[in-house]
């Protein structure tokens, strides 16, 4: 069998035909800066901060679109790609409004600058995704400076009609990742680049708001932004400087079981993220309820304890007490009216074990078909 190996930074790689170069460094812990890539999806060879050096090639070769051939050095933080990077950074920041606050701060100060900002009062001031910005990291990797002005004022204005998702195009650095997640990711085909030139912009249908476009609000393209394009509707701007606990967990809204990562502030969910596109079964993709819908977890309104009607009113009570009421209810009611006097209505919020479990439970202790989903309501 034929062996095929890539040496990156003096690392001796294996690889298989038809790998990249960004995938075989991705395979094997080596970072290469991506801005404008998305894994799974087609490369859009738009922000150029992926370049790497190969040994014995004049210019320099996007990593996420050149094929890696046998006997390949590669080099991916030489003078000549830092200076390329730095370059196409700087055009970035400065394509419009990107008040990163990036200057030359060592790794040490990083964390006390940040503070220094807020004590200044300019958090408010500050693009919403500040701190958690792909391309302020890469600013502050490369020292490169920014205004904190923008350098021209863009001629769209923020889009804020939508239920989830504003749009501030003034920030969108043209990458095309929501592009392509809503395209080959989710395959909605909701959205696509439209107009040339100067005017070049992402547009939903023929330039329409996402609410009256064939958005059907996934938040597909708010994951795959960044920057502060596409934030949502209700972003934790007051909470963006505290301690955030990220947690793997499933999502409750059907039986798929979509992996996802809750972040959570001061014990209250303030955003959700799909999980690693890797992890099956959803890879990364929500739809609008699991990425949206967490605010009944902290309502509150919700019930904690199981409620039974006496004298006309709704008390609490234990779980046992609750229990044994439905079951010498149901025994009643089987006794006096026949099994196919009852029906049962099972709940996309389980899982599809709990929901089998329920129509098992009917048919063979009920002695009924009478059994349905809220799905169909």
């Amino acid at each position: 069998m034929e062996h095929h190996t890539i040496t990156i930074n003096g690392n001796h790689l294996a690889f298989n035909p038809g790998e990249t170069i960004l995938e075989i460094a991705q395979r094997n812990k080596i970072e290469i800066p991506t801005l404008c890539h998305l894994k799974h999806t087609t490369p859009t060879h738009t922000c150029k901060i992926c370049q790497v050096e190969i040994k014995g090639e004049d210019c320099l070769v996007e990593s996420c679109a050149t094929e890696a051939k046998h006997g390949m050095m590669v080099f991916t933080e030489s003078s000549k790609v830092i200076q390329a990077r730095r370059e196409a950074i700087t055009k970035l920041l400065s394509s419009g409004n990107h008040n990163c606050a990036a200057r030359e701060v060592d790794a040490a100060d990083w964390t006390s600058f940040q503070l220094k900002v807020l004590k200044n009062d300019m958090a408010e001031e500050l693009c919403p995704v500040w701190g958690d910005c792909e391309l302020q990291d890469l600013a502050y990797r490369y020292q490169v400076k920014t205004r904190q002005l923008p350098t021209k004022e863009c001629k769209y204005e923020t889009e804020r009609a939508n239920p989830f998702i504003i749009r501030d195009f003034s920030r969108c650095i043209l990458c095309g990742r929501c592009v392509k997640a809503c395209r080959e990711i989710q395959v909605n085909n909701a959205i696509e680049f439209g107009y040339t030139g100067a005017d070049l912009k992402i547009i939903a249908k023929d330039d329409m708001t996402l609410k009256n476009s064939d958005c059907v609000f996934c938040g597909e393209c708010l994951q795959a932004c960044p920057v502060g394009a596409l934030v949502p509707d209700k972003p934790f701007r007051d909470g963006r400087f505290k301690d955030t606990q990220k947690t793997r967990t499933t999502c409750s809204f059907c039986g798929v079981g979509c992996q996802m990562d809750v972040f959570v502030q001061d014990n209250k969910i303030v955003k959700i993220n799909g999980a690693d596109s890797d992890l099956a079964p959803n890879h990364a993709s929500l739809c609008v309820k699991g990425r949206f819908g967490y605010e009944f977890v902290s309502s509150p309104e919700r019930l904690t304890r199981p409620l039974i009607k006496k004298d006309g009113k709704q008390v609490d009570a234990s779980w046992d007490e609750a229990l044994d009421l439905v079951a010498k209810k149901l025994l009643s009611v089987k006794s006096e009216s026949g099994p196919d006097s009852i029906g049962v209505l099972t709940s996309a919020r389980i899982t599809n074990e709990d929901n089998y479990i329920a129509q098992k439970f009917t048919r063979a202790v009920l002695k009924t078909n009478n059994i349905d989903h809220c799905a169909r309501l």
